[in-house]
């Protein structure tokens, strides 16, 4: 399969003669062997199968290899949600005393990870600007430096990563680059095609598409080379778990992934319920449909907001006027931006309430990415916790209103937003 839209409805299930056409629901922590020999391989590594849904299940094989043909990995791993994939995927490089550099401009819930909790862990958060300057970035580089962290579109910031200098940066140090590439999914961007090696998404929003389910994902590039970099003494060092296997040796290119799953996951059990991937699969047979509508609405908002007397800025990379729209133009196809637009709206708290309590086909919920329309004040509900400082640092002043941009008809959308921000002055 080559085209992308076919990779949405068919990839990751086959079904054989007489098997089930749409993926079943396997509801079974366990699965039965018919020799201890036989569950003996599987325990150390030595035969692939499935054991117990911890470590694996089919149900959700089906969402981890269709995610994995989209992005172009070599393989992926289901969590229980976004947050529990980010921080599967930092905790599977970085140990107590290390240290990683992250965008600033990143989701609220991960800039607390970052900065809170993982400081308490000893693993220590260097932040840097989208747009910092290659100098800048290199001097919080050290030899503890384990990966550096971007969002292909910020959440809420609107910002676009540029891939291009932050790979630079990290092949010439012989770093990890990770992508969160939940708002752009792999329909609109692919970040591995940009120098990305682990990509990691909040399933919850796109790829579900109506909010039903919560999910994350972790998707391995395969395309960095761990064995014999002395950063990364977890894949080069003999695992005592694993009667002293080396992952970086045994497992090759997979490595990433493979130790993901067998020690991350074994370790913290933060899996997907097969439901929830189930009903992933499902959202995602339509990824090809939704993107490009979800995408041609927000600019058409945008374009709206743009011309409004109660808006101070707008901030959505599909406009020309944007100063990520080159960015959008060189690594997103056709220019499909998502459904997410951020603005400044006139008065500042005070009338974004007003603009928010005016909506009506916009509801107001703590969620983005939904075929439903809907809205949020960041700097009051998903930012709360976060410093004066600190929201200025993540691009959500108290005025940053977050629309998502659903799948219904744009006139229908255009009429509340507009009539809501004439009923907000």
């Amino acid at each position: 399969m080559k085209s992308l839209d076919t990779k949405c409805v068919q990839a990751g299930y086959d079904p054989k003669n007489g098997e089930p056409r749409v993926l079943p629901i396997v509801q079974s922590t366990t699965y039965v062997y018919e020799t201890p020999e036989a569950m003996g391989d599987l325990f150390d590594l030595k035969a692939s199968g499935y054991f117990y849904t911890r470590i694996g299940n089919p149900t959700n094989a089906g969402l981890e290899d269709k995610l994995n043909a989209l992005e172009g990995g070599i393989g992926a791993l289901a969590t229980a949600s976004g947050m529990s994939a980010t921080l599967l995927a930092v905790l599977n490089l970085a140990d107590s005393g290390d240290n990683f550099i992250a965008s600033s401009n990143i989701y609220g819930g991960t800039y607390n990870l970052f900065n809170v909790t993982l400081r308490r862990m000893g693993v220590e958060c260097r932040f840097v600007e989208n747009d910092s300057s290659i100098e800048e970035i290199v001097s919080k580089i050290d030899d503890k430096t384990k990966f550096i962290f971007i969002e292909t579109i910020a959440n809420p910031a609107g910002k676009v990563a540029d891939f291009e200098k932050f790979s630079k940066i990290a092949k010439e140090h012989g770093i990890v680059l990770m992508c969160d590439n939940t708002i752009a999914t792999p329909y609109i961007c692919r970040p591995f095609e940009h120098g990305v090696n682990v990509i990691v998404h909040a399933s919850t929003k796109y790829l579900d598409g109506h909010a039903t389910s919560v999910g994350g994902v972790i998707v391995d590039g395969g395309n960095f080379n761990y064995l014999g970099n002395p950063r990364y003494p977890l894949f080069n060092n003999p695992d005592d778990s694993y009667h002293g296997m080396v992952f970086g040796r045994d497992f090759g290119s997979a490595c990433y992934i493979t130790r993901a799953r067998v020690v991350g996951m074994r370790d913290l059990g933060a899996i997907m319920a097969p439901m929830n991937a189930f009903l992933t699969v499902l959202g995602m047979d339509t990824l090809h449909l939704r993107m490009p509508r979800h995408s041609d609405n927000a600019l058409a908002v945008a374009k709206a907001l743009q011309s409004s007397d109660q808006v101070e800025w707008v901030k959505y990379a599909g406009l020309e006027s944007d100063p990520d729209h080159e960015r959008a133009v060189k690594y997103f196809d056709n220019c499909y931006c998502a459904g997410m637009v951020s603005f400044g709206i006139k008065g500042g708290k005070e009338a974004a309430m007003r603009f928010q309590k005016a909506l009506k086909l916009f509801r107001i919920v703590t969620h983005i990415a939904d075929s439903r329309s809907c809205v949020l004040h960041p700097a009051t509900t998903t930012h709360r916790q976060l410093s004066d400082k600190d929201l200025e640092a993540a691009g959500v002043p108290a005025n940053l209103i977050r629309l998502s941009v659903g799948t219904e008809g744009i006139e229908d959308i255009l009429a509340d937003v507009l009539g809501a921000l004439e009923a907000s002055k």
